[in-house]
């Protein structure tokens, strides 16, 4: 088959607490558009997102997983056959963002339970509502180094900040370990 019509589908789960901004970055990488009101994830949402590198397909299943409570009973079924995982936490300086950067831990806990070693990144998301030198990169490099995540971005839904690049790279990583991975089978 050539590389030009091989086509690579991959699962993104996103998950993190409620009120984090998890649907607005996916719409804002899909659709280059951001509501400011909130409307809350009931079970889950899914968005497919369409891309080309090296002239080879890339389909993207983006998962949105309600991050409230009373939701864990779907979650199981909701992370099955996940290639990657994006964490997303708040950066605001209120207790959302402290209870949803505490919680990363829980989150990476539950999709290592129901996936096994998947790629996991940090979205540290609302940027854009805390002075930059106010963001924790320390700790972000600390969680990232003791929990083997491929990272962590920096994003704003609203302003834009780092969303692109956050997903591409997280969509590049994931195209060359499947190419890697079947290289080496033939």
């Amino acid at each position: 088959m050539s590389e030009s019509s091989q086509k690579y589908i991959f699962k993104i789960t996103i998950i993190g607490d409620g009120q984090v901004g998890k649907t607005s970055l996916i719409k804002k990488f899909t659709k280059g558009s951001f509501r400011k009101d909130y409307i809350k994830t009931i079970g889950a949402q899914f968005s497919v997102y369409e891309d080309y590198i090296d002239r080879a397909n890339i389909r993207l299943l983006l998962w949105d997983i309600a991050g409230q409570d009373e939701f864990n009973f779907l979650r199981a079924s909701f992370f099955k056959n996940s290639s990657a995982s994006i964490i997303v936490s708040s950066l605001e300086p209120n207790k959302l963002g402290e209870d949803s950067f505490s919680h990363i831990q829980d989150w990476d806990n539950d999709i290592k339970k129901y996936c096994g070693e998947i790629p996991r990144v940090i979205f540290a998301n609302k940027v854009d509502l805390i002075e930059e030198e106010n963001i924790p990169y320390e700790s972000l490099k600390q969680l990232v180094e003791e929990n083997k995540y491929l990272g962590y971005y920096i994003t704003s839904a609203k302003t834009g900040r780092g969303v692109i690049e956050a997903f591409n790279t997280l969509i590049t990583l994931l195209y060359k370990k499947c190419k890697t991975l079947s290289a080496e089978i033939e």
